[in-house]
Order: structure tokens, then C-alpha cells, then sequence
């Protein structure tokens, strides 16, 4: 009942967001713009969303359908324990990722993204000895292996769960 949304773009194809939008499916980047939706079924897309979204949306009395990738949400469920343990979230990836984004959201403590090496040798704890590393799902595997080497080094009690999505993995195998 009621009129179909997408928080953010479904997927990364703009022809499809736009064939959507033909069929009447709305594109909502804000929750402020949910506010003065009275009914309707929102679609989470594949990226995910923080939880600070989904508490909203379930009080708004919204449908909600997720297509969270199920990789995604075991990372939001992975940070999210992480962080209530006390442990500082790091995030391998893209800081402006909507995956990444997402995942930062279900962090209950301090979170850190890093993507390059040189952000990777910066990364410095103070007063924070355990860490969580996690990768975003469509991270490059060698680069996170780098990357994670490099962290190593600083002698954190660590613990390091690559969560790179299966696919990513073969095709970039298949590419080398």
C-alpha cells in the first residue's frame, strides 16, 4: 500500500535507478525527507544502512523490504559486537562508500576508514589498544592484505576478519 522508495540508489547502474524511477519507484537520500511520507514500502538497498535508519523507518510505520547483502549485514553485525566489546572499528575501504557509510552506523564506539597506505602508517591509538579490522565487501584483496601488514606492525591486540565478498575475491583473481 502506498508508493515505493529506495534509500539512496538501489544499486550502482543508473539506467536501472532510472528505469525505476519510471515505474513510479522514488530515490530518497535523506531521512528528513521521510518525515512527511504517510505510507509506503521503503527499500533498503544492497550497501545497507545505519541503524540509526532502520530505527527511524520503523518509526515512521514504514514497509520496510531489506536487500542488504547478506556479506554487508554480517559486517554491520561484526562491528556492532566489536565495538560494545571496546575494541576501535577499522574499516578498510572507501570513506565515501554507501557500504562503508552504512557499516560505520552500527559502530557503538570510535571507527577509523582507511584506504591508502599512507593513511594506513598515520593510523595512530591513544588509549585504545584493541582493534577490529574489517574491509568493505568490494575491497581489493591484495591492497587489504597491505594494508592490514601495515597495521600489524603498530602491535595492537588485533582482530583481523577479512570480509571481502567471495565474488570480489574470484574476480580479481580472474583479472590478475
Amino acid at each position: 500500500k502506498g508508493r515505493v522508495y529506495t534509500y539512496g540508489p538501489i544499486i550502482h547502474n543508473e539506467e536501472v535507478v532510472k528505469d525505476l524511477e519510471n515505474k513510479g519507484v522514488k530515490v530518497i537520500n535523506s531521512l528528513e525527507e521521510f518525515q512527511d511520507i504517510p505510507e509506503g514500502t521503503v527499500v533498503i538497498r544492497s550497501h545497507g544502512v545505519a541503524k540509526e535508519v532502520y530505527d527511524f523507518l520503523k518509526k515512521q510505520d514504514l514497509k520496510i523490504v531489506d536487500a542488504t547483502c547478506p556479506f554487508v549485514l554480517k559486517i554491520h553485525r561484526i562491528v556492532e559486537r566489536e565495538s560494545r566489546a571496546g575494541r576501535h572499528i577499522v574499516i578498510i575501504g572507501n570513506k565515501d562508500h554507501p557500504e562503508v557509510e552504512a557499516t560505520r552506523g552500527w559502530c557503538e564506539g570510535p571507527s577509523t576508514v582507511i584506504e591508502t597506505r599512507e593513511e594506513a602508517e598515520k593510523f595512530l591509538l591513544e588509549g585504545y589498544e584493541k582493534v577490529c579490522i574489517v574491509s568493505q565487501t568490494t575491497f581489493n584483496y591484495k591492497n587489504f592484505q597491505e594494508l592490514v601488514e601495515i597495521l600489524a606492525k603498530k602491535r595492537y591486540d588485533r582482530l583481523v576478519l577479512n570480509t571481502i565478498c567471495n565474488a570480489t575475491n574470484e574476480r580479481q583473481a580472474e583479472a590478475a
